[in-house]
């Protein structure tokens, strides 16, 4: 057997599972508003149990409505109500021979003032009005506001001490609240087993309650919960041992553990759990009676050491759960980045865990071991760590959303695919651009049985990743467009590349449609001086068409672009100054990308000019203006790299609609986006009634 360490049977307490691969807790929005699951979120799991997943952990469930709801779209066991509908899920994911724990989760002062304020009052009134949900997300926005700047309480925690991340007013539980708590853990687990699911895992990271407890940068407490570390712990360890009274010795409780917080590596030494710490934890949660434990790190304020941004390398912290695994004798679940089937078996095969987590590349593939029993590990679709994923939760959350993948745009809608109409009969299709939408594109349309024909004027796919691939530790951008061609020719595309195709040639081809994925150009603004020979585009320095060495460089632009191009000019010793016309460096970036690019960046100290606007290049300096005072400043520089963003290209698209009535723009082409957008948009337009 190939993979005989990962295909091998495992034990979690009374738990038999069919083989070591775990879906950790991953929350992905799909519940119900009540707190039950959805018919979405049923199918989201019944994916991956069909698809040979061995244990499911739940997403993140609250435990009460009170002060512990983080997401309008959660699980919740707070009442004997949530029984029936979480049983049902649990039937159909049995089915599978796949077992499912549910998390049990409160977020502390990780969480919103809004959650608090109205959560309570927008439960009642749902159930009163169902038809509420419909207009709950417009009510958020003004909800927000008026709570966290008028009237909205506090959330709480072990000590009144902020989150830097969430910013909200905090205060410190009681003695009796924290009591009640435990009582509310207890009580949603003895409800997680009337449902018939096959366990429960306590959330004891990532910043929330219990790990609050268990920290000694948020826990400053001087009574039984705090101090000692033993103190510290009581909150977590009578959970379990009220679980293991209530609910039986044989009822399987996990814990998940971040065993190392992570803020020695963000400068802030003598702070929060270090791992020898965590390892101590550890053998305190084994004699409290836990099955297993669930390693992992980081909180909000550290979020990069727990949700990786693509330029961590895989199983970057595995010496985290092969230290616990030599400390404790309960089975260690571990995710450690884990991207493919071989990296898996071999730290399974070398011990340094029992069960391995796949997180978001189960998001990204939920076919992930199946294609690796068969023997299909090229078919493998990668997750690329952009954390699209996490940004669109919280963006979404709002909304009533749920999260998206970049290189999955069916995540979410996996009934949708498997009623996917294959009603394409072989006709063509042709598709303007090898880029991600391109791509996404041509595969849907040929597993609807339509023929795409490709044509690209380079000689190779991926359209603009070129690009996105070129700056320090990007590599990962190549797994996309590599992964889509592979998709893209399974599904049937025939590619043409170095061609850019006519009028004429497409009428010969008399395709049933045409869709236009063109990608974007680089936006030149209208400034003096901008047609001098030392200004250049940013596309011409990652590409490398302009090799710039040694010099002063101006980036005009602080979005990714900016930030991914500096970074390249300061791998050649150049000397950079950042120019941004808003307030801050990236406005609109994700701050955990930002954060990842910065750290590299500030270790070659580039002047970072916030609130000036270029108004003026001459030939050996630069003219800002103070976007606030109007006073302009000069800065003396070699060279200027434009970043301010790139612009549709859609020249072609005018083109063909006078020409053909079935024309689509799609990608950037249409609006410049993300990696995300792009394939929604090749998705979508490739599942949308016109091509029917």
């Amino acid at each position: 057997m190939k993979y005989k360490h990962l295909l091998s049977k495992g034990q979690i307490g009374t738990m038999s599972l069919k083989n070591r691969l775990v879906l950790p807790p991953l929350e992905v929005g799909m519940a119900n508003f009540d707190g039950t699951p959805s018919e979405q979120l049923i199918s989201y799991y019944l994916e991956r149990a069909k698809n040979d997943v061995g244990l499911i952990c739940t997403g993140i469930t609250r435990v009460n409505e009170i002060h512990g709801a983080t997401l309008p779209r959660q699980l919740s066991m707070s009442s004997d109500q949530h029984i029936p509908p979480f049983s049902r899920m649990v039937e159909k994911i049995h089915q599978y021979d796949t077992k499912i724990v549910c998390q049990l989760h409160h977020p502390g002062r990780q969480s919103l003032s809004l959650m608090i304020g109205f959560w309570p009052w927008i439960q009642a009134i749902g159930r009163l009005w169902p038809g509420f949900w419909h207009f709950f997300p417009k009510f958020v926005p003004s909800g927000t506001w008026m709570v966290d700047n008028i009237w909205g309480p506090s959330v709480v925690a072990p000590s009144p001490i902020p989150c830097t991340q969430c910013k909200q007013r905090t205060r410190g539980l009681t003695v009796s609240e924290i009591k009640s708590l435990t009582k509310d853990f207890i009580n949603a687990a003895v409800r997680v087993k009337a449902s018939g699911a096959d366990g429960v895992q306590l959330h004891a990271a990532h910043g929330y309650l219990i790990q609050q407890f268990l920290s000694p940068r948020t826990n400053k407490r001087n009574d039984e919960y705090g101090g000692s570390l033993e103190n510290r712990m009581k909150f977590l360890l009578d959970m379990i041992k009220g679980i293991k009274q209530v609910c039986g010795a044989n009822f399987p409780v996990l814990v998940r553990l971040a065993v190392d917080e992570y803020y020695w590596a963000i400068g802030e030494k003598d702070q929060g759990i270090v791992l020898a710490e965590g390892i101590q934890m550890a053998k305190a949660i084994e004699n409290a009676g836990a099955d297993a434990i669930d390693v992992t790190s980081g909180t909000y304020e550290t979020m990069n050491y727990w949700l990786e941004p693509t330029s961590f390398e895989p199983g970057w912290r595995k010496n985290l759960a092969s230290t616990i695994k030599s400390n404790v004798n309960i089975p260690v679940i571990a995710a450690n980045l884990i991207r493919s089937p071989q990296q898996a078996e071999k730290q399974l095969q070398e011990g340094t865990q029992d069960f391995a987590a796949l997180g978001r590349q189960l998001l990204a593939d939920p076919q992930w071991l199946t294609k690796a029993r068969d023997g299909r590990e090229h078919d493998i679709i990668r997750c690329i760590c952009c954390l699209y994923c996490i940004e669109s939760l919280n963006e979404n959350a709002a909304l009533g959303e749920p999260l998206g993948c970049s290189v999955n745009p069916s995540l979410g809608r996996e009934a949708f695919m498997n009623q996917l109409p294959g009603n394409g009969n072989g006709r063509i299709v042709v598709i303007i651009g090898a880029g991600p939408a391109g791509l996404m594109a041509s595969t849907i349309l040929g597993q609807r049985q339509f023929k795409p024909i490709v044509f690209e004027q380079n000689d190779c796919v991926g359209g603009q990743l070129q690009l996105a691939n070129k700056p320090p530790k990007k590599e990962k951008i190549n797994w996309c467009f590599q992964d889509m061609y592979t998709q893209a020719k399974k599904a049937g595309a025939e590619f043409r590349f170095q061609t850019k195709p006519s009028v004429s040639d497409i009428k010969k081809i008399n395709p049933y449609a045409i869709l236009v994925a063109t990608g974007g150009i680089p936006i030149i603004p209208e400034i003096k001086g901008i047609d001098l020979p030392h200004v250049i585009p940013f596309v011409d320095v990652l590409s490398g068409a302009m090799d710039i060495k040694n010099k002063t460089v101006a980036i005009i632009g602080s979005g990714m672009s900016g930030l991914e191009t500096a970074e390249k000019l300061a791998e050649n010793g150049n000397q950079l100054k950042i120019i941004e016309m808003l307030d801050q460096i990236a406005p609109g970036v994700y701050h955990q990308n930002t954060t990842d690019v910065m750290s590299r960046l500030n270790a070659c100290n580039p002047d970072c000019v916030t609130g000036h606007k270029l108004i003026e290049i001459c030939n050996n300096h630069i003219v800002l203006q103070n976007t606030h005072t109007q006073k302009n400043v000069i800065y003396d520089v070699d060279t200027v790299v434009i970043a301010v963003g790139m612009k549709p290209n859609n020249a072609m698209y005018t083109e063909l609609k006078e020409h053909f009535d079935k024309v689509f723009l799609m990608g950037d082409a249409r609006k410049v986006g993300r990696i995300a957008t792009a394939t929604s948009d090749g998705f979508n337009v490739a599942t949308a009634p016109p091509l029917n």
